[in-house]
């Protein structure tokens, strides 16, 4: 029997960042995991579809040249060739990872991990005790009762396999995954139709936010079905045939199924070492620890945002609990949230109609439109920045809609967290010609001295 400090199972954003702070901390580090080093984000998640996503972004330069005055043809998608690029992207980064949990003298066991008693994991037969046990075992790919996941019904693990650009594709889930790969496949060439249950795609997001993309998509000619439930699918040697709650049927070469991801805790023995859970999440309290002393659990298996830098942070956060440095909690509302279509969504804090929930009337929103960015019009991106505000008090939420707005999350988060004032904001000087300049003029527009917008 082995022992450390510190136990982790699950080697994926939460387990293996809290395996290197750890260590940093002088504390000896065991990492179980049964799959690869860093695990879904970097192997089945962000990192391949992101690289997706940029090679369609490509697509759509190639596609669009002539605007700008470039002479370029769009002959087709090469997918192997898409797929070695990614495949490359991935290898590079695991390998990077292999050596920097190597060099921090973490031991990595692969293999399939099981809680044997609240300070133990088994795994390949033998045991492994930890002053402390962080679990971190992520989510899984989740579908619908009744609905397979076989042949040409696919979740996004399958998707990212794909060697050929379908011709059609029903997406049954209009959330982040969902949106996602709708925006790629439809750069690669594909017909497009979303179905989403709830009012309104990306639904978690303010529903302005929402609106645009939906106005984007269907600029893009993105067809999608709101407020409508699946009922049924089925898939012959022709494609998959969806049937709606409201009696329409869908045709498609292939259907996606994004309705979210799963808690993965299903037999790894955390209820029968009497780790409080309901509906297979680990519950945990705002310092993420668990009913049963010693165990710790991070990342996706714990309800909230399935964020691989949330997952990241709360690594870090448990490293430094331990490690006796008393870390800051930070709440699931202020974590920087990115879905990363075209156009982009980005967003920080509460949403409007949140902090009028919390705030009633005591609520200030103003919107930045693009349409007065320089970079924005040289980039040919329609969109905006929202500014929620507590009346005479901080900004409380960003909210941001156009292409590569993502980048523009890092000082969104900032200002959220550090309960910024507009007026806080409008004295730093932001570089022109950038998109960033787009949130100094909002904050100058809340404060009483637009620039170039209207008040």
């Amino acid at each position: 029997m082995a022992s450390a400090d510190l136990v982790i199972l699950g080697g994926g954003s939460g387990g293996y960042a809290c395996a290197l702070r750890a260590s940093e901390l002088g504390m000896s580090v065991i990492l179980i995991d049964k799959d690869k080093l860093g695990g879904t984000c970097l192997h089945r998640g962000c990192i391949p579809t992101k690289a997706l996503l940029h090679a369609a972004e490509v697509a759509d330069s190639a596609r669009e040249s002539d605007a700008f005055g470039v002479r370029a043809t769009f002959e087709g998608i090469d997918m192997p060739k898409v797929n070695e690029y990614r495949d490359g992207v991935v290898g590079r980064l695991y390998k990077g990872l292999q050596g920097l949990v190597k060099s921090r003298n973490v031991t990595f066991i692969e293999g399939t991990g099981r809680l044997v008693a609240p300070n133990t994991v088994e795994v390949n037969g033998e045991r492994h005790t930890g002053t402390t046990v962080v679990l971190a075992t992520g989510s899984y790919s989740r579908s619908l009762p009744g609905l397979e996941i076989s042949g040409r019904i696919m979740t996004s693990d399958q998707a990212l396999n794909l060697d050929y650009v379908p011709k059609s594709v029903i997406v049954l889930g209009g959330g982040v995954i969902g949106v996602e790969f709708a925006s790629v496949w439809k750069s690669f060439g594909a017909d497009v139709t979303i179905v989403e249950a709830l009012p309104h795609l990306v639904p978690n997001e303010d529903e302005a936010c929402s609106k645009a993309l939906e106005r984007a998509f269907r600029k893009r000619k993105i067809d999608f079905s709101l407020g409508v439930r699946f009922a049924s699918a089925t898939q012959d040697d022709h494609g998959v045939h969806v049937t709606l709650e409201d009696g329409r049927q869908l045709d498609a070469e292939l259907l996606l199924v994004a309705v979210g991801r799963g808690p993965n805790t299903a037999g790894m023995g955390f209820e029968e070492q009497g780790i409080a859970m309901e509906r297979g999440w680990v519950l945990v309290d705002e310092r993420l620890r668990t009913n049963v002393p010693g165990v710790f659990a991070v990342g996706d298996i714990t309800p909230g945002l399935q964020l691989a830098h949330r997952g990241f942070q709360q690594g870090i956060f448990v490293a430094e609990e331990l490690g006796g440095r008393n870390p800051a909690v930070i709440a699931d509302v202020n974590i920087p949230r990115v879905t990363y279509c075209e156009p982009e969504v980005a967003s920080v804090g509460l949403t409007e109609a949140q902090a009028r929930e919390q705030h009633g009337n005591n609520v200030a929103v103003y919107e930045y439109n693009l349409g007065g960015n320089g970079k924005s019009q040289i980039l040919g991106t329609a969109g905006f920045i929202k500014l929620v505000q507590v009346t005479d008090g901080p900004v409380i939420g960003i909210h941001m809609v156009g292409s590569r707005i993502g980048e523009q999350v890092g000082e969104a988060q900032l200002i959220v967290n550090w309960e910024a004032t507009p007026d806080d904001v409008a004295t730093l000087i932001h570089a022109h010609p950038t998109q960033n300049e787009a949130m100094g003029e909002a904050h100058l527009a809340l404060a009483g001295k637009p620039l170039h917008a209207h008040a």
